[in-house]
């Protein structure tokens, strides 16, 4: 298979055909069948720190590739302007490297920046003397 068809829909439907590559903005998600023909569906979660999907009013693209690492056939491609590009094959210390990169971009974009923490201000109050405490009974 070299070209993907896109479909934007609101619900992924039940039933995932082969050659379309279903995209739901409302959910930030898009999942199509593995273009390897193994069948599984490949889900790939659009955010920040996950895939990004560019339509330019005719073919989608998303961006970074898609390594199926889970699935028995280990396919690697592009889906660029709705044309399916293989990619090279990635050895288990690339995955195992492009998973750590992955968690890693993941704990930056999501760890808060240090808010500097404040001292709590300890205010002494000062004693009062006998005669300052008598003057302020009359003061009531």
């Amino acid at each position: 298979m070299r070209m993907l068809h896109h479909k934007f829909v609101e619900f992924i439907p039940e039933k995932v055909e082969e050659g379309v590559l279903y995209v739901s903005i409302e959910y930030c998600t898009a999942i199509h069948k593995c273009v390897c023909g193994c069948g599984n569906e490949v889900v790939t979660p659009l955010s920040p720190t996950d895939w990004k999907l560019t339509f330019n009013g005719k073919a989608v693209t998303l961006h970074p590739s898609i390594g199926n690492w889970n699935f028995e056939c280990q396919s690697h491609y592009w889906i660029r302007n709705n044309k399916v590009e293989f990619a090279g094959r990635w050895t288990e210390r690339e995955i195992h490297l492009g998973r750590e990169n992955d968690l890693k971009h993941k704990e930056e974009y999501f760890e808060m920046p240090d808010i500097p923490k404040k001292e709590p201000v300890v205010q002494e109050i000062p004693k009062l003397t006998i005669w300052q405490k008598i003057s302020k009974l009359f003061r009531l």
